[in-house]
């Protein structure tokens, strides 16, 4: 009798220390598990290979052909976040404005992190500058590694998540996705094929995001919250 009035207390505290730990996993609308990043997302090109060294190449002729506008853009998307987006869907787009889609952008992001800090474990690639001093980034240089790029692999699931909210946008928001992962080459602080180890991971991601009907959900929801604003622009 004794442990049929433990038994509930004990499953309790699973249940809490399951959530606990799945809420630290991001879990959001993408389980903990769901992508196997490494075989979604190749390993960076070699040191010393060629791939390499044309990498590092096209980061040194950037830097040198770095105007002002390029270091503004870069130091632009350093902080970036999908209210940026902005730019392209208008000045109504807000967190004040939308509470329930920033929410949800909050949430997707969170799922989002969860999947790239695995393969910047993995891989711990040096960034530009730590692989060649005369590299000189013009923004911040993060300790974490170099690949895949965080900043690219959210840009990329913003645009296609945004897409699917305002899909009449989508050509012009991954326009902007692509710019700000560019960004990061500009700022001198990410190699090109890093954003390519970013959109291939914003891939997968966006692809089971796909198939959870919680997100389909929150989707609808943030369509429903944006209809106002999208009516009142085309009146």
């Amino acid at each position: 009798m004794k442990y049929r009035r433990f038994l509930p207390c004990l499953m309790a505290v699973l249940t809490a220390t399951a959530a606990l730990r799945a809420a630290d996993a991001g879990g959001n609308f993408l389980p903990a598990g769901a992508i196997e990043a490494k075989t979604v997302v190749p390993p960076p090109p070699a040191a010393g290979s060629v791939a390499a060294l044309a990498d590092l190449e096209t980061v040194l002729q950037v830097q040198a052909a770095r105007t002002p506008a390029d270091v503004a853009w870069a130091k632009l998307v350093a902080k970036d976040s999908a209210f940026d987006y902005a730019a392209v869907l208008g000045p109504w787009f807000t967190r004040e404005n939308l509470p329930v889609t920033a929410e949800f952008l909050k949430q997707v992001t969170a799922d989002t992190l969860t999947a790239s800090r695995s393969l910047k474990g993995l891989y711990a690639r040096p960034r530009p500058p730590r692989t060649d001093p005369t590299v000189h980034p013009c923004v911040e240089l993060p300790d974490s590694g170099s690949y895949p790029s965080a900043h690219s692999m959210r840009a990329f699931v913003w645009a296609a998540v945004l897409g699917e909210i305002f899909p009449d946008r989508q050509v012009e928001l991954y326009t902007r996705a692509h710019r700000a992962a560019w960004g990061r080459v500009m700022g001198g602080v990410h190699f090109p094929s890093d954003l390519v180890g970013g959109r291939l991971l914003a891939q997968a991601i966006v692809a089971e995001l796909r198939k959870n009907p919680a997100y389909h959900a929150a989707v609808l929801k943030c369509r429903a919250e944006a209809a106002p604003f999208l009516l009142k622009k085309a009146a």
